[in-house]
């Protein structure tokens, strides 16, 4: 951007700053309210920071703002004005835009902006601006806190912040282009702060008691101080090299020559010793082409070994969430005087200041004073300051405030939080895993401090240290973060220096539990179990009829008097007002009266007498639980209205929510954590690390073992060691991937570099082929992670079919669930969730269950045996499907509709139930009765319950039984050949009533008969007069064809209705195909196989329903599923027309029906 394109307004304001004369800065007169200005225009930038680009277009702060307060600090208003402005200008890009811009326009303005603040760093890198700052900080703190105006604070922390910024700025290291030891425009700022004093009044705010509230500020500008260096440096900086790490140097240039030579002896061997002008082409046997020949290859031999197939081809594009995560700029080496000034700064803050700082600032954090993510700064510290103590003249005493159980604690449920955060916000995933690095850093330095005391030679840091041992090694959740970080480790997240640093830490972790272990004959540690137990939904209260609350009242009341109307002593949970409650009075009388009620019909008079006078007590006035007065018999009345009134119930039981019940399983399962102690063994915890999931891991981070440090490597290989040789479980790494790896480690010329390494790798090739001369499956199994089961088997023996091997199996031996599995999947391998919504099916386990042998298994048995038989690919694809419309928003016509149905029908019985008919856009009742209350229609849902009439009842009852019995009249009449029909119609009504009650349908449901013998029932004038006894409306008009079930009719009248259609078992012998079979023969067999029926019926309905479905969406494809479905189908008549076959022989038809499929015939 030009300075010529500068807004007109603009260039006047900043033309009427001032101008510079060599040295000199002439301001104007106008230049404070110029300066004020500017802050205004910054205020009103647009998205694009357009200001703030013109004003570093222009230079403003190299050229005008600097030279300003430089020379005319003493002009206080100025002064003010400047350090606010240039605080706004010198804030991060990232707070600018808010994060890095995705857009390419705006990802360009934001580099725009990153480069003038990088021009900005640059014209800091001056020891006068820091001097002129330092001098005014140190005027403004050497006022008392009586004397110090809020002008004042607000100065003190416009600089500091303006420090910070100036700090925050990147580094270009295009532009730059430094090596180490040489000075970067980093470390010619910090010489600035140095030489300014501007690093003692940092220490002076860090540890006086008078400046606490700028505590936040200090750690933020020493962790960007030292953001380049690190603990190891500093401590060597200015020091001679120890012999150790001379060594160490040595070591590594010998690995880099041994490699060097053995690459040269490769390149000798593979030249012949005569040139061939020609190369040659040769046949590869074995190694087949693209078509049946043999590999022709032309090129020399000795390229032969790196030959792949995939030579010439283009490499795949990673997609950008499969990439591995980068990890971050390694550190660089600063000029030798900034090192030494950072050394000597470490040691003063150390002895000085870091045991106050790291408290107040955790105090803040605890309190959450601080901003958001304030809490890496402090993780920061600890592990830098931290590392140079245990560095430098290691002294516990000067790190005490960060070395406790509270410090460890902090940092395990920060761990904690950012893992979760990590997989709940994806977009911000990189962040949330860079601040868990901190975390798992800052954990691993603890550990190594403590380990270093553990090895002091003082008794009173031996001590301390067992004291946080004992503490650490007790709690569950310090022993099992390395096991979850370990087994959740995700490359395309976190980077490979986080799993280094894992790696590490685990190792370290382990090392000091042993050595805690073995000076101690029994460790006791915390242990926490969940228990989940079952909790059984209560079903739905079952009305009372006026007989029933007759005979109770009947028992209640000859109880209560031959008790004389003696009550019992009300417990706690038994009394009916709780004041403590934020329950209004009101509701909590409401629910007394129900307790009242409830007492009643369990058959409890005394202690609903005692709930009576209570409450009497409670609430005297309006004589709604009687008078003060009242007689014996009076009290029997009021108990006996209560009994025999309406009540209103909660909203929970009243009203079925229909969308949420529809997900809610049957059984829900409540999680309970108990804490107890057991003892420790180390062996038993080195086992749950032999898993594939945390052995992958390891095995990942040993691909790159050429980049690791010996200590990396040596850490890789004492874990695979502990798995394979003091667990005994080395099978559990024979994988091809593994072999592959370790085939490159051996076949590297510098592999006598990782002698370690390399030995464990020859004992555990040794083992596998000593295993392979008596396991021939032992080469089949390499292409298989293992588990611990599946090394036991290869390497003791695997087990013959129905032979228990001691592991405890979850697999389940249903014998109808591979065959209805196969009827409801059109062809083996598709998934569930193509056959959910568009076919309109039912929830396959839902229909599995009540049809499998066994009733006591539970829906996630189920569903876990057919993971494992692989009819689907996971949980996920048999998840329980919610109900309900979709429906959410309400138009203005609906609304309005709304209001006509309740104003029509608010006198009725039943004000909701003729609202949910008569409504065009089917809802659920709990949005209906919101909708209604939202719009002021009502006050409470209580007014929308369904009102109970219980005069008629004796009469409705009677007429139900009168219209059973001839119902049952009817049916004995018809002729036996209707026997299929009467079954089809009885499973109709069933399934109405049920669809009535999960779904609230409020329309008549015609029935659809799908096979010729349901055709001709339905056109039979018998069977017409059955379904007009049954309450069955006939077709209206010719626009109807089918008979179909009043909206009408409740789901218990078409239950009852259901249940009066029974086959009569008086059938004629000649008439069921069984010649000379007496009849009581015939009864007992119909009792015994009343059950096959059922469950061949539900069949039968279910495969005719999959028929149809799909056989019209897969064409040639669904020739499988056809057959199958067909075959169920004649099974099922099989057993329906009273072909007395076993259930058994059901399921040994199926091989015979799935052979004529697959000649591809579907009859």
């Amino acid at each position: 951007m030009d300075l010529y394109m500068m807004n007109c307004e603009l260039l006047a304001t900043c033309s009427a700053l001032g101008y510079l004369e060599g040295n000199n800065y002439h301001r104007e007169p106008d230049c404070l309210e110029s300066v004020k200005d500017l802050i205004r225009y910054l205020r009103h930038e647009d998205d694009t920071r357009d200001i703030r680009q013109q004003l570093g277009a222009g230079q403003i702060l190299q050229n005008d703002l600097l030279p300003i307060i430089t020379q005319y600090n003493q002009d206080k208003p100025l002064f003010d004005a400047c350090i606010r402005l240039m605080v706004n200008l010198t804030q991060p890009a990232l707070l600018c835009f808010g994060k890095v811009p995705e857009d390419p326009a705006f990802r360009h303005h934001f580099l725009q902006v990153v480069s003038y603040l990088q021009a900005y760093k640059e014209a800091f890198a001056n020891e006068k601006v820091f001097g002129v700052l330092s001098e005014t900080l140190y005027n403004l703190l050497q006022l008392d806190w009586e004397q110090r105006q809020e002008e004042d604070n607000l100065l003190i922390e416009r600089m500091l912040l303006l420090v910070r910024n100036v700090l925050h700025v990147p580094a270009d290291p295009y532009e730059e282009k430094n090596v180490d030891d040489d000075a970067s425009v980093h470390d010619r700022l910090l010489w600035a702060i140095h030489m300014s004093g501007m690093d003692d009044l940092l220490k002076f705010l860090a540890s006086a008691p008078s400046e606490q509230q700028w505590s936040m500020h200090v750690l933020e500008i020493i962790s960007l101080m030292f953001r380049e260096q690190t603990p190891e440096l500093l401590v060597s900086a200015g020091q001679a090299r120890s012999a150790q790490e001379k060594q160490k140097d040595i070591q590594e240039l010998e690995a880099l020559r041994q490699k060097e030579q053995a690459e040269r002896r490769t390149r000798t061997l593979q030249r012949g010793a005569r040139h061939s002008r020609f190369g040659g082409s040769y046949v590869v046997k074995g190694l087949k082409s693209i078509g049946d020949k043999d590999v022709i290859y032309h090129r020399g031999l000795h390229n032969f070994k790196s030959y792949t197939h995939d030579l010439g081809k283009e490499l795949r594009r990673v997609p950008k969430r499969q990439q591995i995560a980068k990890d971050p700029e390694g550190k660089r080496r600063s000029a030798l005087s900034v090192r030494l000034f950072l050394r000597e700064f470490c040691i003063d803050f150390l002895e000085n200041c870091y045991n106050r700082l790291m408290y107040l600032v955790k105090e803040g954090l605890i309190r959450e004073q601080t901003q958001q993510h304030d809490e890496t700064y402090y993780l920061w510290a600890l592990t830098f300051f931290m590392a140079f103590n245990r560095g430098h003249n290691f002294r516990p005493d000067l790190v005490s405030e960060t070395l406790s159980i509270r410090a460890f604690h902090f940092i395990e449920r920060n761990i904690t939080n950012y893992y979760e955060m990590m997989l709940t916000d994806r977009k911000e995933a990189t962040s949330w895993s860079r601040r868990m690095h901190l975390a798992l850093k800052a954990y691993q330095e603890l550990l190594l401090t403590v380990n270093e005391m553990d090895r002091s030679q003082e008794e009173n840091f031996r001590q301390s240290a067992s004291v946080i041992k004992s503490n650490i090694f007790y709690l569950m959740e310090f022993r099992e973060i390395f096991l979850t970080l370990l087994r959740k480790f995700d490359e395309t997240k976190q980077p490979r220096s986080f799993l280094k640093d894992l790696i590490e830490s685990t190792h370290l972790f382990l090392r000091m539990l042993e050595r805690f272990c073995k000076g101690r004959n029994n460790l006791v540690v915390q242990k926490k179990t969940k228990r989940r137990r079952k909790v059984q939904k209560k079903q739905q209260q079952v009305e009372s009829t006026p007989e029933m609350l007759e005979e109770t009242w009947q028992l209640v009341s000859e109880e209560l008097r031959a008790a004389g109307f003696q009550v019992l002593s009300l417990t706690e949970g038994t009394v009916p007002f709780d004041a403590a409650s934020e329950t209004p009075m009101e509701e909590q009388r409401t629910e007394a009266i129900v307790r009242i009620q409830d007492t009643l019909l369990a058959r409890q008079g005394p202690e609903a007498l005692s709930l009576l006078r209570a409450a009497r007590s409670v609430w005297p006035e309006g004589n709604a639980f009687g008078s003060a007065d009242v007689e014996p018999e009076e009290e029997l009345q009021l108990l006996r209205q209560i009994l025999f009134a309406n009540l209103p119930r909660s909203a929970e039981s009243a009203v079925e929510d229909e969308e949420g019940g529809a997900e809610i399983e049957e059984e829900e399962e409540l999680e309970t954590v108990r804490v107890s102690e057991k003892e420790f063994s180390f062996l038993d915890y080195v086992k749950r690390f032999a898993n594939p999931n945390i052995m992958r891991p390891y095995l990942l981070l040993l691909r790159s073992y050429s980049q690791n440090t010996p200590h990396t490597n040596h850490c890789i290989t004492r874990m695979l060691h502990r798995v394979a040789v003091d667990l005994r479980m080395d099978a559990l790494l024979f994988q091809l991937s593994v072999f592959r790896l370790f085939n490159k480690i051996l076949g590297d010329p510098a592999a006598s570099a990782y002698k370690e390494l390399v030995t464990f790798i020859k004992y555990l090739l040794n083992r596998f082929f000593t295993l392979a001369t008596h396991n021939n499956k032992a080469f089949v199994e390499l292409l298989f992670w293992k588990n611990v089961g599946t090394v036991h088997e290869m390497t003791e023996g695997y087990r013959k079919p129905g032979e228990d091997d001691g592991f405890k199996r979850t697999a389940l031996s249903f014998i109808l669930l591979p065959l209805y599995c196969l009827c409801f999947f059109p062809l083996h391998g598709f998934k569930m969730s193509l056959y959910s919504s568009s076919l309109k099916v039912p929830d396959i386990v839902e229909t599995l269950l009540p049809l499998l042998s066994n009733n006591s298994r539970t829906r996630r048995q189920v569903v876990a045996q057919m993971v494992h038989m692989g009819l689907v690919d996971s949980f996920k694809d048999l998840k329980k499907v919610r109900r309900g419309t979709g429906i959410v928003l309400w138009t203005e016509e609906q609304e309005l509709e709304l209001q006509t149905l309740f104003e029509e029908y608010r006198n009725s019985d039943d004000v909701l139930g003729n609202i949910l008919k008569k409504l065009t856009a089917r809802r659920s009742r709990s949005r209906v009765i919101d909708k209604l209350l939202s719009l002021g229609l009502v006050s409470d849902r209580r007014e929308l319950y369904k009102k109970r009439r219980r005069k008629a009842g004796g009469k409705s009852s009677g007429m139900v039984r009168s219209e059973a019995e001839e119902i049952s009249k009817y049916n004995l009449s018809l002729h036996t050949g209707m026997s299929g029909p009467i079954l089809w119609l009885q499973n109709c009504l069933n399934r109405t009533a049920d669809n009535k009650e999960e779904e609230g349908i409020a329309q008549a449901v015609p029935l659809v008969p799908l096979t010729e013998e349901n055709e001709n029932a339905m056109e039979d004038k018998g069977f017409q007069r059955l379904l007009r006894k049954l309450g069955i409306r006939a077709p209206a008009d010719e626009q109807e064809s089918f008979w179909r079930i009043p909206a009408k009719l409740s789901p218990s009248q078409l239950r009852a209705a259901a249940s009066s259609l029974s086959i009569s078992d008086e059938i004629p012998v000649e008439e069921s195909g069984y010649v000379g079979r007496s009849s009581a023969e015939d009864q007992r067999e119909e009792a015994e196989s009343h059950e096959q029926r059922a469950q061949a019926l539900r069949a039968l309905l279910l495969a005719r329903k999959w028929k149809g479905a799909v056989a019209g969406s897969h064409g040639e494809q669904s020739v499988f599923a056809y057959t199958i479905a067909n075959s169920a189908c004649q099974e099922s008549v099989l057993v329906l027309t009273r072909i007395r076959f076993p259930l058994a022989s059901f399921v040994l038809c199926f091989p015979f029906q799935k052979s004529i499929t697959q000649s591809k015939s579907p009859s």
